[in-house]
């Protein structure tokens, strides 16, 4: 078993960090493999809606981390999304990514066990975790909770570790995820099978 552990911070080494490594330590202790993966500071392109990634199974531009997240996410058991909050938000650049990745290869994630972790330095983090929250729930991913909101505080890099009840829930929500992996690895009860998709729209 094994889980993706996105750093969606423009800093490598911050706070987001910070948390994904008590979630780390506590999987390995759970016997669950982890890999961290860090989206980088480099610029991201935004979908532009051209609709190609249908054909290619991938998004067509190759410049930035949303094909490698993508295919990190196929390999991956279960995957733990972590970001700053900017502006009450996520940052922009890991959702662009993300927004390109799950929607050019929504397979990758759908159906598997996804948490996420916002980290903030006071205000606008339930907002930031909901906004994480709602492409996976669109994939029928079972989206893992704590004893609290998935989330920490902290400004300068490190200062999360300083957060007693983020950091407990960082290893709580560490061990549901660890509980539900198992869980499905003993297959007890099968999934169960999506219907045929239904779209429509209101626009008559």
């Amino acid at each position: 078993m094994k889980a993706l552990l996105v750093n969606g911070s423009p800093r490598q080494q911050g706070n987001t960090a910070t948390a994904l490594a008590e979630i780390a330590r506590t999987l390995q202790a759970e016997g669950v493999e982890s890999e961290a993966f860090w989206i980088g500071a480099k610029p991201v392109r935004g979908c532009i809606a051209c609709g190609r990634c249908r054909e290619a199974g991938r998004c067509v531009f190759d410049d930035d981390a949303a094909n490698v997240l993508a295919a990190k996410m196929a390999e991956a058991d279960a995957v733990v999304v972590g970001s700053p909050v900017y502006y009450g938000q996520p940052n922009g650049a890991l959702l662009a990514l993300l927004q390109r990745a799950l929607f050019s290869a929504s397979s990758a994630v759908a159906g598997k066990p996804v948490a996420t972790v916002a980290i903030c330095r006071r205000g606008g983090a339930t907002a930031a975790f909901q906004c994480l929250n709602l492409p996976f729930q669109m994939l029928s991913c079972t989206v893992v909770g704590s004893q609290y909101w998935n989330i920490a505080y902290g400004r300068e890099a490190g200062e999360a570790a300083k957060d007693t009840e983020g950091m407990q829930t960082m290893r709580t929500l560490a061990r549901n995820l660890a509980w539900l992996l198992k869980s499905a690895a003993a297959g007890a009860v099968p999934r169960p099978a999506p219907e045929p998709w239904a779209p429509m729209h209101f626009i008559r």
